[in-house]
C-alpha cells in the first residue's frame, strides 16, 4: 500500500498522517535520527517542524519536531534525543524500520527565511537536535540564491554528538546540490566538553570574536547578517540579549527581522 492509499487514522487521529518508518540511526547513547515514508499531501518550507508521535494507549502522543530533509524529498527525516524517562522519546527512540508514527498534517515555524529581512549572510545557529531544521535548509536551492553566503554553527558537549558532519562537509562536492553550493557553505562545529579543534559555547566565540577570525568573517551588523536559531531555551535567551544588545530586531512571519527563533524544542 502506497503513501496515497494509506488508510488515515479517524476522530483524535485524523489530524496525523500514518507513516512507516524506513530506517533508524543511533548516533550516541543519547541522539537517534530516523526516516520515515511521507505522504506526498504533506508540503512544508525548509526549516519548519510538524508534530510526531506514536498513538500510545489509543491516543496519540506527540511533540514537535524540525523536519530535517529538504522540502524536495520523497521521505521525511527527524533528529531526536533520548529521554529515558520522556514519555514520548523514551518510547520513539525503540523504533525500527516497518514500525508506523504519526506525522501532522500541518506544518508551522518561524525559521523560514520570508521571516527575514534581505542580508548578505545567513547565519545558522543550533545546540544539540536544534541542528535539525538548518540540515533542511542547507539543502534548500532557494536559500543559496537569497544569501551571498551560509554559515552553519553547531555547538554539542562532546564531538560524537556531531550528527550529519560527514553530510555536511560533502555538501559542497553533491552531484546535484555542489555546484550550487560550492564555497558559499561555511561549517563550524564546536565543542565544549572535550578538545576539538574548535572549543567552547558559541556566544562566547561571539563575544570574544574567536567566531569571526576563525572564519575569517567581518563581526555581526544588523545591515548584512540574518540569523536563525534553534536549541535549548537557555541557549536562546542568552543569543537573544547577545543580538539585541548589537541592534538586531527579532522577526517574524509576518514581520521580517534581523533574526529568528524556533522556540519548539523537543525535550522530552
Amino acid at each position: 500500500m502506497n503513501a496515497e492509499t494509506r488508510p488515515v487514522l479517524k476522530s483524535a487521529h485524523a489530524a496525523y498522517f500514518t507513516e512507516t518508518v524506513e530506517s533508524v540511526h543511533h548516533w550516541t547513547e543519547r541522539l537517534f535520527s530516523f526516516r520515515c515514508t511521507r505522504n506526498p499531501a504533506l508540503r512544508f518550507t525548509a526549516g519548519q517542524f510538524v508534530m510526531i508521535g506514536l498513538v500510545v494507549d489509543g491516543k496519540p502522543l506527540v511533540r514537535a519536531y524540525s523536519v530535517a530533509s529538504p522540502p524536495y524529498d520523497e521521505g521525511l527525516e527527524f533528529l531526536s534525543i533520548k529521554v529515558q524517562d520522556g514519555p514520548l522519546t523514551s518510547r520513539l527512540q525503540h523504533i525500527r524500520p516497518g514500525d508506523e508514527i504519526l506525522v501532522g498534517r500541518k506544518s508551522v515555524g518561524t525559521l523560514v527565511t520570508d521571516a527575514l529581512l534581505p542580508g548578505r549572510t545567513l547565519w545558522l545557529y543550533g545546540t544539540g537536535t536544534g541542528l535539525a531544521p538548518f540540515l533542511s535548509l542547507i539543502r534548500e536551492p532557494e536559500v543559496y540564491d537569497r544569501f551571498e553566503r551560509v554559515v552553519l554553527l553547531h555547538g554539542v558537549r562532546q564531538a560524537k554528538e556531531l550528527a550529519y558532519a560527514a553530510m555536511i562537509e560533502a555538501l559542497p562536492r553533491d552531484e546535484v546540490l555542489g555546484e550550487l553550493v560550492g564555497d558559499k557553505l561555511l561549517y563550524y562545529p564546536t565543542v565544549t566538553r572535550e578538545p576539538f579543534r574548535n572549543q567552547g559555547r558559541v556566544t562566547d566565540l561571539i563575544r570574544s570574536g574567536k567566531l569571526f577570525s576563525d572564519l575569517g568573517l567581518p563581526r555581526f551588523t544588523p545591515e548584512s547578517d540574518r540569523i536563525m536559531l534553534c536549541g535549548s531555551p537557555e541557549m536562546l535567551a542568552e543569543t537573544k540579549d547577545l543580538l539585541e544588545g548589537m541592534g538586531f530586531e527579532e522577526g517574524a512571519n509576518s514581520r521580517p527581522g534581523h533574526y529568528v527563533i524556533e522556540k519548539a524544542f523537543v525535550e522530552k
